[in-house]
């Protein structure tokens, strides 16, 4: 059982942004939806409380309006397989409105800010040989979309 759930604020959208990341990742679905009703302070009908799971992992959305907003403060960081995996979440995330960061870094359409990095990113920029990491890590820093091959050749000193 999970014992703590990440608890994301939305002016209007926690509906349709759960919606859109439900669809992005396997074994996820959306859970118990609450409705605004007769009192509000929403609007009678549409979402106040969102109930889904990413890959297993619960999270609930409100939308509570405009008062507070989503930062890179918080951010939610998905380990990639492949860069395969890393080109089609990118482009998903950052397509209608994202905007696409640096090394890895990216903001959705909502305003949620997604790390998109390899599965072994701490093994590219870590280690024990401290110059190869320190390749792999200014390489990075010149990124915004990983690239896996390109990391790796600069981790062994084949450009960055």
């Amino acid at each position: 059982m999970q014992k703590i759930t990440p608890f994301l604020w939305f002016d209007t959208q926690a509906e349709e942004a759960a919606q859109f990341y439900v669809s992005l990742f396997k074994n996820s679905r959306i859970g118990q939806v609450s409705r605004y009703g007769d009192a509000g302070p929403g609007p009678k009908g549409a979402a106040m409380v969102v109930a889904f799971e990413l890959d297993g992992v619960k999270f609930t959305a409100l939308n509570g309006g405009p008062v507070y907003k989503l930062t890179e403060a918080f951010s939610l960081q998905v380990d990639c397989a492949d860069q395969a995996e890393i080109d089609e979440l990118w482009e998903k995330l950052t397509a209608e409105g994202g905007e696409a960061g640096r090394c890895g870094w990216l903001k959705d359409r909502f305003g949620l800010s997604w790390q998109i990095v390899p599965t072994n990113m701490g093994q590219l920029i870590g280690g024990d040989d401290p110059a190869r990491s320190q390749r792999a890590m200014q390489a990075m820093l010149k990124m915004g979309k990983l690239d896996i091959a390109a990391l790796e050749r600069a981790r062994e000193g084949e450009g960055a």
